[in-house]
């Protein structure tokens, strides 16, 4: 789905070591021929097994990086090293196409994303469902990876949502959404369970202000909403059944939540009107394709959620997916602004 990742310092190394399941690594020279004809492999292999945090393909530069070779014992190029679990279970000398896929593949079908013969079994996550626990409402696109876990869990922020249903967190939930599981529990039977309603509504009107930080730089790509209100019945009061989201500005890299008010002075990096056919009938959620060129480097987001897709006085999300590529770490609690729109 993405990518290998170019390692730059040792500390990014082993931080990428521990963050996913299976790492693979390619050790490589810029002046090694066999190093260059067996890139393009290796990049399609990176492409069609990348998972977040499960499998990951990364390159180390041998010439620039002589600590970490040295660490893993690497004395030639190019040398493919196969972690698990932050240790190494197999390696490949040379430009081995063949023995290196061999390698990855069945360690990837170990961890239930393809079939040993090579064929997809859809991944860590399914469409319109979840495997290992990962939910995810539409296809990614070619060459992108969801890069939802680089949310900053601690200081997501969410303004005018009702207290009765789901926090912030609840955006961001990495399983099913209760609507399409059979488990949804409305307002008024929170306290009936343990747990609150797994989505988040809006509470005076159908407005919604939510602070996204990033534990890293990302190019965002695209977002992914899913938004499940029940369906109207005859007897239903319109004001009070949740609508989905209908029109949306997003504004790249503020330093916190915008009120309301002042982001009707601030130009969005770009707004969004999404109508009934963009949401897809099976999973409830909507493709929000972002102008790429202006989401290169991104260290926060804020999206305001203007109004719903109808006459009523709430609007409704379940789930936020963050779609792109992960760049650099990033120091937590000193954003960054950067702007991207003339007089920011």
């Amino acid at each position: 789905m993405s990518k290998p990742v170019d390692i730059t310092s040792a500390e990014q190394f082993s931080s990428l070591i521990s963050s996913s399941t299976i790492v693979v690594v390619d050790f490589y020279a810029v002046w090694c021929t066999p190093c260059k004809a067996i890139a393009p492999i290796y990049e399609k292999l990176s492409e069609s097994l990348s998972r977040p945090n499960k499998i990951t393909f990364a390159k180390v530069e041998v010439g620039h990086h002589k600590d970490i070779a040295g660490i893993y014992g690497v004395t030639a190029t190019p040398t493919f090293l196969v972690f698990k679990d932050q240790k190494v279970v197999s390696s490949v000398k040379g430009a081995d196409a063949r023995g290196l896929e061999s390698a990855v593949r069945e360690l990837a079908a170990e961890a239930g994303n393809i079939s040993s013969d090579g064929s997809s079994s859809g991944g860590f996550t399914t469409i319109g469902g979840e495997s290992a626990g990962m939910w995810m409402g539409l296809n990614l696109p070619r060459g992108f990876s969801d890069v939802t876990d680089q949310v900053d869990l601690n200081g997501l922020d969410l303004l005018n949502s009702d207290t009765e249903f789901g926090s912030v967190r609840t955006l961001f939930n990495p399983s099913k959404p209760s609507a399409k599981s059979g488990r949804e529990k409305g307002k008024g039977n929170a306290s009936d369970t343990d747990t609150q309603p797994d989505w988040v509504e809006s509470d005076t009107d159908e407005q919604l202000m939510l602070f996204i930080p990033f534990k890293a730089t990302l190019k965002i790509h695209t977002l992914h909403i899913t938004s499940l209100p029940p369906g109207r019945t005859e007897n239903d009061d319109d004001s009070e059944t949740p609508m989905r989201p209908k029109t949306i500005q997003v504004y790249s890299n503020r330093a916190h939540v915008l009120g309301f008010e002042e982001a009707e002075d601030i130009p969005a990096t770009q707004a969004i009107t999404l109508s009934s056919n963009d949401w897809d009938a099976k999973t409830g959620t909507a493709k929000v394709e972002l102008r790429f060129v202006k989401f290169q480097n991104v260290t926060s987001l804020v999206i305001f959620v203007v109004d719903g897709d109808g006459g009523g006085e709430r609007v409704r999300v379940d789930r936020l997916r963050i779609i792109g590529e992960t760049g650099e770490k990033r120091e937590l609690g000193k954003l960054e602004k950067i702007g991207d729109e003339p007089g920011e």
